[in-house]
């Protein structure tokens, strides 16, 4: 079927996209695995690209895009050729928004031209080693010094993405305990520069998947951050954190659906070159009915993808939806994925095939973002049970 979620701006921008992708990452890729991270002076290169400006304001250097879209052809392009960007998602993703959304003017002048043209990368920091989804558990404390000039933080934080290279990281702390009736209460974005004294980066976490992606442990011992590096109004993080959660979860559907279309890609054009029992692989009915079966659950996941696209860029998409449209299309990834593997063989499972590399970073996208059974609750209390 025909999709009608973007328009020429968008095409073009693939296009470009896709040959910077084929001729400057693909043939280094496996260089960046086995390192652990992206070479750093390669996120000034996605800044001149125009990738991390497409919606940051034009007074501050970026393109002024309104739209989510291209985010998601991004999203596309890369998981097309079985490749990321590293970290880089979280930082333009995840973080823009608080930025642009709760930052000062003050800040935005100060943050946002080198947030643009990859100079300053970010990460966010909520999980802590004990709490996992249970962000209002969160321990790691900033207390409020006696002249009100800074904040003093403490704590340590897990699985942070882009850790590891962040040159400023939204941590989020407490500033108040939690009360018996509002455990979500007291906490607090600190926009921590990563240079400052007692800031620590502990192991680059060694995952199953995302290999390109550098995740760290981050601790933090009377780390002094001025005041002037609060993101938005003590004591309301939680608040802008669930606001932000439908982009979110809206960023990591957009994944797995990317994911499954790239793995029936992959498994197609496998299946027509290899060879079994003298005939190509796709010459059996049992190929030619998984991969039938698998484009039809990629089809039913793009049309829920595009909706969820349009619904954004009008300002409608609920926490409902968003968990809906995660739930969904992870949970159907992990089918056609394992699926597409294994019409592979036993190559499906040598890293050299890119379907390796999507059956591990698939796993993930059911438990960051908030789990599948965390999606389900949100789902079942928005139907009244």
């Amino acid at each position: 079927m025909r999709r009608t979620v973007y328009n020429e701006d968008h095409e073009a921008f693939r296009r470009m996209l896709r040959e910077f992708i084929a001729e400057e990452v693909v043939p280094v890729y496996p260089e960046w695995e086995a390192q652990g991270h992206v070479p750093r002076d390669f996120y000034k290169r996605l800044g001149a690209l125009g990738v991390f400006g497409m919606e940051v304001p034009e007074e501050y250097g970026g393109a002024g895009e309104t739209s989510f879209k291209f985010h998601a052809v991004i999203t596309e392009e890369l998981n097309r050729a079985g490749v990321s960007f590293g970290g880089s998602s979280v930082h333009a993703a995840l973080c823009l928004p608080y930025l642009l959304r709760y930052g000062t003017e003050e800040q935005k002048r100060r943050w946002l031209p080198p947030f643009v043209t990859g100079e300053l990368m970010t990460a966010i920091a909520m999980t802590e080693p004990g709490t996992g989804s249970d962000l209002a558990g969160m321990t790691t404390t900033a207390r409020l010094s006696a002249d009100g000039s800074h904040y003093v933080l403490n704590g340590a934080k897990t699985f942070i993405t882009g850790g590891v290279q962040a040159d400023r990281v939204l941590v989020c702390a407490r500033t108040a305990p939690a009360g018996p009736e509002d455990r979500r209460g007291g906490i607090t974005i600190l926009v921590v520069d990563t240079k400052s004294p007692g800031y620590a980066v502990g192991r680059n976490l060694e995952k199953l998947g995302l290999l390109t992606s550098d995740t760290a442990e981050l601790s933090f011992t009377d780390v002094r951050v001025p005041v002037e590096d609060r993101l938005g109004e003590e004591g309301r993080a939680f608040e802008y954190l669930t606001h932000n959660l439908p982009q979110e979860r809206l960023s990591i559907a957009l994944y797995a659906y990317a994911q499954s279309a790239a793995a029936v890609r992959f498994a197609h054009a496998y299946v027509q070159e290899r060879t079994i029992f003298g005939k190509p692989v796709a010459g059996f009915q049992n190929t030619k009915f998984v991969l039938a079966d698998c484009q039809a659950e990629v089809t039913a996941m793009e049309a829920l993808v595009d909706r969820a696209l349009d619904a954004h860029d009008a300002g409608e998409l609920s926490a409902a939806d968003a968990a809906t449209v995660k739930l969904f299309t992870t949970e159907r990834a992990a089918t056609v994925v394992d699926r597409c593997l294994q019409l592979h063989g036993g190559y499906g499972y040598m890293r050299e095939y890119p379907i390796s590399r999507l059956y591990a970073d698939t796993r993930v996208t059911r438990i960051y973002g908030g789990t599948s059974e965390v999606m389900r609750t949100i789902i079942a209390k928005s139907m009244g049970l």
